[in-house]
């Protein structure tokens, strides 16, 4: 083990989603009409939505991920998202971040996901 791993540990990985904030159930019902073009379920469900953050101001801020970091759609997908979080009312501004750390795994889907393709 290396210095550096000994200093993320204990970190968590994704950071918490403001999920006491009254916008925060608009917001995900916002990424759940986001798709990916390639599977028949919504971003948000999939589990490509790492972070929510929600400011006292009302500015979004959002840290998702892809299925895999060559998706065709790579460059097109944050701009999906903040198109459907800014129309909703009291939201000032949306900030997409894309990560691949950690990278996404199908451990991340909803129960509803897994069901959707035939995981359980």
């Amino acid at each position: 083990m290396t210095d550096s791993n000994v200093q993320l540990e204990g970190a968590p990985m994704i950071a918490p989603s403001t999920t006491d904030h009254p916008l925060y159930d608009d917001v995900v019902k916002a990424c759940q009409s986001v798709y990916d073009p390639e599977i028949p379920v919504n971003i948000y469900d999939l589990g490509l939505i790492y972070t929510i953050d929600i400011k006292d101001d009302n500015a979004v801020s959002v840290i998702m991920t892809l299925t895999a970091p060559g998706c065709p759609v790579a460059g097109e997908m944050p701009g999906w998202v903040a198109d459907a979080i800014e129309p909703l009312p009291g939201v000032k501004q949306v900030d997409v971040e894309m990560t691949f750390e950690p990278q996404w795994g199908m451990d991340m889907m909803s129960d509803e996901a897994r069901l959707e393709l035939g995981f359980m």
